[in-house]
């Protein structure tokens, strides 16, 4: 019966993690003045590295959450305070670099990899102060 239990424990919160991590998706590319979804299908490197980054920035937290989670409440705490993290640290790339939209949207790889790698430090971090 032990097995069991741990089979749903594990199920419950892959579900609810991935859920999270589509409407992670969902609000994001909504936030962000660019397309993420067209630019991709486009080929757009710069688009798929700053949404790539971004994803990751927000997956390693939400990691940190389940391992460190004492309920799935909890869980989905911690994963709506990694979805602001992330929305955060978007906004600071947009303070610091003006046009990133625009700058994506013309395939400017550097501002694509500066976007991303910032998400993805900020995660990082995010993830590292959840471990308490």
């Amino acid at each position: 019966m032990h097995i069991i239990d741990s089979i749903l424990a594990f199920a419950a919160y892959f579900l609810i993690g991935f859920a999270m991590v589509i409407c992670f998706m969902f609000i994001y590319s909504r936030i962000t003045v660019h397309n993420e979804w067209r630019l991709i299908r486009e080929n757009n490197l710069a688009a798929a590295l700053a949404f790539g980054g971004t994803i990751l920035g927000y997956v390693i937290p939400l990691a940190s959450a389940a391992i460190n989670s004492v309920s799935v409440t909890d869980f989905l705490i911690w994963g709506a305070v990694a979805l602001v993290v992330q929305l955060l640290i978007y906004g600071c790339v947009l303070l610091y670099m003006p046009g990133l939209s625009t700058k994506i949207m013309n395939r400017n790889h550097a501002a694509g990899v500066f976007m991303g790698t910032c998400a993805l430090a900020g995660g990082i971090f995010n993830a590292a102060c959840m471990t308490w």
